[in-house]
């Protein structure tokens, strides 16, 4: 594959993965609440992998060989984001109440590894980025397939959600338990990110069609 677009592609999933949704809502739960964050890590990995498998022997492939279904899902992850961006900013979220080491029971291990699978598994940003955007970044005229451009994209993807969700776990037994504020600024940043990036697949889109 083109390194430039294997580039952009991995620099567009991990600004993605930066945006703060479900996935880091939950492994800064585990992070608070947790003795260690690998089972809630591991599960939401296992459900991305398990979609990356899916987009690759068809749905992802077929996205990509109907270009108004692609602008169709574009569009309406577009207004997805701009509508969670705009409800983030008003109000933002804090830190998860009475989550301090030692709190309660600790869950047991492989609860939170099925808890994370279903997490990332019925993420709509997740599906957003396997489904709309790395179809994207695939080329017809490559020398691979389509559906292992779509697996190695995917893989990246997976790769990035790791380095991410591994330093905002562990983040969130420093910081965020000695500064829960820094939540709602985290928050705040990652609402305006949302609404940027809707506009930029919404001007992405307009550009195709009239082009």
């Amino acid at each position: 594959m083109n390194t430039q677009l294997l580039l952009a592609c991995w620099a567009m999933m991990t600004f993605m993965v930066l945006v703060p949704g479900p996935d880091w809502a939950y492994i800064i739960a585990s992070g608070l609440r947790d003795r260690s964050i690998v089972p809630a890590l591991s599960g939401i990995l296992i459900g991305y992998l398990a979609a990356v498998a899916a987009v690759a022997v068809g749905v992802g492939a077929a996205v990509a060989a109907m270009p108004w279904v692609l602008s169709g899902l574009t569009l309406a992850a577009a207004a997805y984001l701009a509508y969670l961006g705009i409800r983030v900013l008003i109000e933002p979220p804090g830190v998860v109440a009475g989550a301090a080491p030692g709190g309660g029971a600790e869950t047991r291990p492989w609860l939170r590894l099925v808890q994370g699978a279903g997490v990332s598994g019925l993420n709509p940003k997740g599906l957003l980025v396997l489904v709309v955007l790395l179809p994207q970044f695939t080329d017809a005229a490559g020398a691979w397939p389509i559906p292992v451009q779509l697996a190695v994209l995917g893989l990246i993807f997976v790769g990035s959600c790791a380095l991410v969700y591994f330093v905002v776990g562990m983040g969130a037994r420093t910081v965020l338990r000695a500064r829960p504020s820094a939540m709602r600024l985290v928050s705040r940043i990652s609402g305006a990110a949302m609404v940027v990036l809707a506009v930029v697949l919404v001007v992405e889109q307009l550009s195709h069609l009239l082009g």
